[in-house]
């Protein structure tokens, strides 16, 4: 029995339905990913099924009991108390007057302070304490609209493999490709109001989907020619008096009327970027930077670097390391505690705010990018303001809307189109995948990779740095910065070998260590050594198996919940292991080297 059935759904928000008599239902064990255009009505559907809206028709069965839990897209920036206060009102009421374990548990797996004011935090974690609350109330049923915005990468790949190992149902919208191919089992997608169920991997759909819109093409195409036949034809004028003529008029009229309710797919944005002039080959050069807010342990020290011309370097790290300080120091828009940033000749700067602050929410769409004036110039060629905002999806009744009716999707549409008035030949973009729709960021990854300019993005999107950065500045939140050649896959192989060939050093200096403590010259090897080197493989691996075990057990979302005496149990046995796999492994270690080492003469 499904957890929770959608009947007939349907939704209007003045123009066209934004969901036209929608069915579906959310099975245990489900996770699917709702696809679809900004402004499609994917927020609408998770919140009417959270509760949040009602439908204009249609109705939502429930199974008795069952919990649903809701994380919003937009990140509050009014809610009072502590990050343990905001946690913990995610447990059910009869439980809001004790502190409950889980809370504990999550507030560690997140890296959360639950003694901090929520307000306090940055958006990242502000979103990381939202998502704790979600989870605390244990849901059968998980909505999460956009979840990876502002978090880091390390917090969306501990929320990847919490789903995926999670026995609770999951309805998300993404627009992180990473993300969705390793979560979703399924994809719902929403297109003109209507949702298609596809129970597939990402790849798959896209396919699927493909070709579905090559026939729905191919089928309209043959409906235009015979309408275009039937309109000459009644142009001609035909005496229709006769019984089959009289069919035939009304076969026209009928196919009228299907090309009158046609709702055809929107088109696609034209983003184009500009650079403008062209800068000096060295575009800003760094040097010594160090920066501290008072009172607090420096964010970035010593700094040195070097960025050139055509460079398109990607910013990482956890949230609160300092990604959008370090931009703000490389653009002027913040003063360093010490050293110095020198910006080369003929720079212009073009800045892309994540929390997209250049916007007047009091203002339409029209007002904020025109600013008074019909008519805009881009590259140098002058254009109708209604004929740019149309190439980033706007119509002329949109174009007139206030930006705080916006969805957050359309707003950083809005945000490109004004930014990109501004030629600037150093693109400074913090999270500018935030909220986009896929094909949306596919079009601005193929303009970046053609900008002649200089490109500085601090960005969590795996897999949208790894198409567009050719060089990486990792921020480990300890105040140092390194640069790696390529994007965060590249990074990720990088650090591989790095943490390798630090392993092997780790362990030569420890057999060195070893080594005085031999008590006899001789190496001959005892029956008790003997034995010992041929049975301690397999206690080695008997440990590993269950220090793994302890791990997955560990990782279990409700065992603190349920039993914390038992997650006590695990959690100190699981020291226990990993001190005697330390012990038997440099035990065998020796014996090792020992019965290798050439047999003395006697």
């Amino acid at each position: 029995m499904a957890l929770l059935s959608l009947r007939n759904i349907s939704m209007q928000y003045g123009g066209p339905l934004v969901l036209d008599d929608v069915s579906f239902s959310i099975e245990e064990g489900d996770r699917a990913c709702v696809t679809g255009r900004n402004g499609e009505g994917k927020s609408t559907l998770l919140k009417i099924i959270a509760g949040l809206q009602t439908p204009d028709s249609g109705e939502i069965i429930k199974q008795p009991g069952v919990r649903i839990a809701y994380l919003t897209q937009d990140v509050p920036t009014d809610l009072d108390g502590t990050v343990l206060d905001i946690v913990e009102q995610g447990l059910p009421h009869h439980l809001h007057d004790t502190h409950h374990a889980g809370a504990a548990r999550y507030l560690m797996q997140l890296g959360l302070d639950g003694d901090q004011l929520f307000n306090s935090l940055s958006g990242g974690m502000r979103r990381r304490a939202l998502l704790a609350h979600a989870l605390l109330s244990d849901p059968h049923v998980l909505l999460l609209d956009e979840p990876t915005n502002h978090l880091d990468i390390e917090s969306i790949e501990w929320m990847e493999e919490f789903l995926r190992r999670s026995r609770c149902a999951c309805l998300f919208v993404t627009h992180d490709r990473a993300f969705l191919k390793r979560v979703a089992t399924k994809v719902l997608d929403l297109d003109r109001g209507q949702l298609a169920g596809w129970d597939c991997d990402y790849a798959t759909f896209l396919q699927r989907k493909k070709d579905l819109l090559n026939d729905e093409e191919v089928f309209w195409e043959r409906k235009t020619k015979k309408l275009a036949q039937e309109e000459a034809w009644i142009r001609r004028g035909v005496k229709a008096r006769t019984t089959r003529n009289e069919g035939r008029v009304m076969a026209l009229q009928k196919l009228r009327q299907e090309f009158s309710q046609r709702r055809t797919q929107s088109g696609t944005s034209r983003l184009q970027l500009d650079a403008g002039g062209s800068s000096g080959a060295q575009v800003l050069k760094i040097t010594n930077l160090a920066f501290a807010y008072p009172g607090c342990k420096p964010i970035i020290h010593d700094f040195t670097n070097k960025i050139f011309r055509g460079e398109r370097i990607g910013i990482i790290g956890p949230n609160g390391s300092g990604k959008t300080t370090l931009l703000n120091l490389l653009c002027g828009r913040l003063q360093p505690t010490s050293g110095t940033v020198y910006e080369g000749s003929r720079v212009e700067i073009a800045f892309f705010d994540q929390l997209r602050a250049q916007l007047d929410l009091s203002k339409s769409v029209i007002e904020n990018v025109a600013e008074g004036r019909e008519e805009l110039v881009i590259g140098g060629v002058r254009k109708h303001v209604h004929g740019y905002l149309a190439d980033f999806l706007f119509t002329p009744e949109r174009a007139r809307t206030p930006v705080s009716a916006l969805s957050g999707g359309e707003r950083a549409r809005l945000l490109l189109a004004k930014l990109f008035l501004n030629p600037g030949n150093l693109l400074v973009m913090d999270e500018p995948t935030n909220d986009l729709d896929i094909e949306t960021l596919e079009l601005l990854e193929e303009q970046l990779m053609g900008y002649e300019g200089t490109l500085l993005l601090v960005s969590h999107d795996r897999t949208f740095l790894d198409n567009v950065v050719t060089s990486t500045f990792v921020m480990e939140g300890d105040g140092t910065v390194d640069l790696y050649p390529g994007g965060y896959a590249d990074w990720l192989a990088q650090r591989a070998k790095e943490l390798e060939l630090k392993a092997q050093a780790a362990s030569k200096a420890a057999a060195e260590a070893r080594a005085p403590v031999v008590k006899s010259s001789s190496n001959r090897m005892n029956y008790k050594d003997q034995r010992d080197l041929k049975e301690l493989p397999a206690v080695i691996e008997k440990l590993e198996a269950e220090i793994k075990a302890l791990h997955e057990t560990l990782c279990d979302p409700v065992l603190y919940q349920k039993d914390p005496a038992a997650f006590g149990k695990a959690q100190t046995r699981l020291e226990q292991a990993e001190h005697e796999l330390e012990k038997t492994f440099a035990r065998w270690t020796e014996l090792e080297a020992r019965s290798n080492e050439p047999k003395k003469s006697s």
